[in-house]
């Protein structure tokens, strides 16, 4: 590289960094990682590390050394009013006049942005223009949730004058969970909306169809839009063998069901576990049982409220007398998912929401080529990923009977399916690795940048 040239500098506002555990905190590893080895000098704008440990209790600190170590990781401060409890560690302010205090700050947040991060985003915008003065960056990429850092990706664009990008890893005025608009027509949130995405140079989204409902109520804008789907990281999953490490066929053992990921209050938990405990009443599935691997919730406390409904008491345990299968398992590291998939006959895609939701975790399910159970509204967009993998039982429907007996479809592939079945259901996979799919993006943002400042750098 000569003296005149040097990589192009990418600021990346990505709230949900490493250590954070947040179901987007992959997408936007894998970004940040991706950019660096295609040659940027890449610096991310993250969450605080108080707020990751002592509000939300979210992480996962195996996940950080998965980093590039080529990127520069910063984090702004973040205003913890909300969240902060304990009298001793407020301020007279608040603790003299908490009414006064909780107007005033509530005032204050919401004339900015309409969201409880937008202290955040504030912070980052200020520290982006003072590194900015001491190295200028030639573009932004901002992904949401929070969507504030949209605001901020606005924000800095305008006032440093490079161009910016938007990255829907989630929906923002759209309801995944009723398909109808979140917010009431004269919300602000319209206006925000409006704005990021009309001053964009490229806006982001997961699947076709929430570009489709982007693109409708944004017509200007549509030609700048595009689609990065979700992807599996291979360099965070150690492929299991074809069969499971004990396989199904030798003796005819009780079969394992898994699934990974965290159990959320929108997922249809019930039905779920009524179809397992139907379709265990099937010889071929005689004692099997269905492994629950991850957390309940989000929230430290939050698995509480999940226990009945999957059957088990306060301390997570079954009744022998009514044991529906269902086995709690814990969290696990991203960096040791592997072994969970090498136990796995089969896996179960529970999601929610309905045509617009595809979900991260069903790209690296297929990469495991392993049989994948369907317990989903039927219209989700997930299928136009699910389509074409050999390996895919799904019933169309939440009715419990119904989908018992795609539990019994694959559990019954699990014992028959032969090497051309899994090496099939890999090849579909493998067209979703993610650097295969962030490829257009990073290519699109090298257009971006000013031809007199962008050069080739090899990695």
């Amino acid at each position: 590289m000569t003296a005149s040239e040097r990589r192009p500098r990418l600021l990346y506002l990505a709230f949900y960094f490493p250590p954070s555990r947040a179901s987007g905190v992959y997408r936007a590893r894998a970004t940040a990682n991706h950019f660096a080895a295609a040659g940027w000098d890449v610096t991310v704008f993250a969450a605080p590390l108080g707020f990751l440990y002592d509000v939300i209790g979210s992480t996962d600190e195996k996940l950080l050394d998965t980093v590039d170590p080529r990127i520069t990781v910063e984090r702004p401060e973040l205003d913890t009013f909300r969240w902060e409890h304990e009298l001793q560690n407020m301020s007279w302010f608040r603790g003299t006049l908490p009414t006064v205090s909780k107007k005033f700050f509530d005032w204050r947040e919401a004339r900015q942005f309409p969201e409880q991060y937008v202290s955040w985003a504030r912070s980052s915008v200020a520290k982006a223009l003072k590194l900015h003065r001491r190295e200028k960056f030639d573009a932004v990429l901002a992904t949401g949730n929070p969507f504030s850092a949209f605001a901020a990706g606005w924000a800095i664009g305008k006032l440093a004058k490079i161009p910016y990008v938007i990255d829907y890893r989630d929906s923002w005025t759209l309801d995944l969970f009723k398909d109808e608009p979140a917010y009431p027509p004269k919300h602000p949130t319209w206006k925000w909306e409006r704005r990021v995405i009309g001053k964009s140079a490229a806006t982001v989204f997961v699947n076709n169809a929430l570009r489709d409902w982007h693109a409708d109520r944004y017509p200007k804008a549509a030609d700048r839009m595009m689609v990065v789907p979700n992807g599996w990281d291979p360099d965070l999953l150690e492929l299991p063998p074809a069969e499971p490490a004990e396989p199904a066929t030798t003796p005819q053992r009780p079969l394992k069901f898994g699934y990974l990921g965290t159990v959320t209050t929108h997922q249809p938990v019930e039905e779920m576990a009524e179809a397992f405990r139907i379709a265990r009443a099937h010889p071929d599935l005689a004692g099997a049982e269905l492994n629950l691997f991850g957390h309940l919730g989000f929230f430290k406390h939050s698995h509480a409220s999940f226990l009945p409904r999957l059957g088990l008491d306060a301390a997570g345990q079954v009744d022998p007398a009514t044991d529906a299968g269902l086995r709690l398992r814990g969290p696990v590291s991203k960096t040791e998912v592997s072994s969970v998939y090498a136990d796995s006959d089969v896996l179960v895609f529970l999601a929610a929401g309905g045509r617009y939701v595809t979900s991260g975790k069903i790209f690296e399910y297929m990469a495991t080529g392993r049989p994948i159970v369907s317990v989903h509204a039927p219209d989700i967009a997930a299928r136009e990923v699910l389509e074409g993998y050999p390996l895919w039982f799904h019933a169309d429907s939440l009715d419990p009977e119904k989908l018992a007996q795609s539990f019994v479809e694959a559990g019954q592939a699990a014992r028959e399916a032969g090497p051309e079945v899994r090496a099939a259901a890999r090849r579909h996979a493998d067209t979703f690795k993610r650097d295969t799919l962030l490829a257009p993006l990073e290519a699109r943002m090298r257009t971006l940048v000013r031809p007199s400042t962008v050069q080739e750098v090899s990695s």
